[in-house]
């Protein structure tokens, strides 16, 4: 399996790299990265392939915006959104329709065990999400 993030240097803030294949990939793996920066999800890695006890929230995320850099800052702000809210860290992420002005999604997890780094929002700041030869990248500033 190939690397779903990198965890890049930022001088005030965090930042990550995702990959993937294709769009949905690319914003799933996003979801991974950043819950593997500010949270422990059932001691797992979210850096490979997750493997859950047993997942005991699922919930539906649906969103619109008119292009794919404003779609995945609000889906991950939805996602910070209902950890803050509901207490609960998701480790699966399973995006059913994507497209520049709509994202439907499913997200599994459970109740936040322990948080590593308080991420208060995804930022457009330095925001890019470019294709590449092995398929699609986004760099995310996140604000803590």
């Amino acid at each position: 399996m190939t690397k779903r993030f990198d965890e890049i240097e930022h001088t005030a803030d965090l930042a990550i790299r995702a990959y993937g294949r294709d769009m949905k990939e690319l914003f799933a793996n996003a979801a991974y990265g950043m819950f593997a920066l500010m949270a422990e999800p059932f001691g797992l890695s979210l850096r490979t392939k997750p493997s859950l006890e047993e997942p005991t929230r699922e919930r539906e995320v649906s969103l619109e915006a008119t292009d794919y850099e404003s779609l995945l800052v609000d889906w991950l702000n939805e996602l910070i959104y209902l950890h803050e809210v509901e207490g609960e860290t998701y480790s699966q992420f399973t995006i059913e329709t994507l497209s520049p002005a709509e994202l439907k999604a499913h997200v599994t997890g459970g109740p936040t065990k322990s948080k590593t780094k308080a991420i208060k929002a995804a930022t457009f700041h330095e925001l890019e999400v470019v294709k590449t030869n092995k398929g699609y990248e986004a760099t995310i500033v996140f604000d803590v």
